[in-house]
């Protein structure tokens, strides 16, 4: 068996914390906390989330090739969930004249295509056969959430989503990992994760799926665990073409622990769920504290 390091952190666009939560200012080089908070997680499969590309607040940076420069990727991508620039108070401005999906690789590095985006990344060290990438329509209406640097509650709209799926080659065949960030509005997320799970069913397992789904509990292991009986036939079916001896094993978390706030974590919104693993395949799982954002990273250690 070979042990992988698997994480994945929602990034809150880089921004630095103070110990009690307050945003601090970017340094001279607004990288510079980024690319230290994810040398320090030395993952094999990253996922990320609300990642800036080429913002004005974060210091023009392209975050997914900062953080695919700290670890060492050998491949990644970001998807991009909208263009254009954050709102005043809260929201985006978009860019009409790029309303869609686009994905970014290592090929778009010095291109003159720099256009202020946000979206999802996904980067690893091993090699990838097969990449995958869908956006999420936003819910028609928004909630009142806590917002970093302001106090009480602050009206935010929903905004599209964006995820990423990478079939990755294991020294023990291939397997399926998933970068998202869902939704906060109750019952759409849940909706985009059983997409996620149908939209990724022809692929190989084990799956493994990362991010913040803004869910909490038994909720993503249960909504991906309530797929169609025709979807799991199928899966079932894919699984023994492709390896004849190895058995099944429902959804469940590869990690339980809190991750947000990150001065002082209560609630798990970012996960590590399995599917066609054995439960002992996870070894350990920790949430460490991070120069940057208000949710904790979530690192778990795998035998694949």
């Amino acid at each position: 068996m070979t042990q992988l390091r698997i994480a994945t952190f929602n990034l809150l666009h880089g921004q630095p914390l103070a110990g009690d939560g307050t945003p601090l200012p970017y340094p001279l080089d607004p990288a510079e906390p980024l690319h230290e908070a994810i040398a320090a997680l030395d993952a094999d499969v990253l996922a990320l989330q609300e990642v800036d590309r080429h913002q004005e607040r974060s210091g023009l940076t392209d975050q997914t090739a900062v953080a695919a420069k700290a670890m060492g990727a050998a491949d990644w991508r970001f998807a991009a969930a909208l263009h254009g620039r954050p709102a005043p108070v809260a929201g985006w401005i978009t860019d009409p004249a790029h309303a869609g999906l686009t994905v970014y690789g290592p090929a778009e590095l010095g291109s003159a295509t720099e256009l202020p985006s946000y979206g999802t990344a996904l980067l690893t060290r091993l090699p990838v056969s097969h990449w995958r990438a869908r956006r999420f329509a936003p819910a028609p209406f928004g909630l009142p959430l806590r917002v970093a640097g302001r106090r009480g509650l602050t009206p935010v709209p929903d905004e599209p989503r964006a995820a990423l799926a990478a079939v990755l080659e294991g020294e023990h065949g291939p397997f399926t990992v998933v970068a998202a960030h869902l939704s906060f509005v109750p019952g759409w997320n849940m909706a985009q994760l059983a997409a996620v799970r149908r939209w990724i069913a022809d692929l190989p397992q084990p799956h493994l799926v990362l991010g913040d789904f803004n869910l909490i509990g038994a909720v993503p292991r249960t909504v991906l665990g309530g797929a169609s009986a025709r979807d799991r036939v199928r899966t079932a079916r894919a699984v023994r073409r492709a390896r004849p001896r190895t058995r099944l094993h429902g959804w469940y978390d590869l990690a339980k622990t809190p991750t947000y706030p990150s001065h002082r974590p209560t609630v798990q919104f970012d996960h590590v769920l399995a599917m066609g693993l054995p439960r002992q395949a996870a070894t350990s799982a920790r949430a460490p504290r991070a120069v940057v954002s208000d949710h904790r990273p979530l690192v778990v250690e795998v035998d694949l």
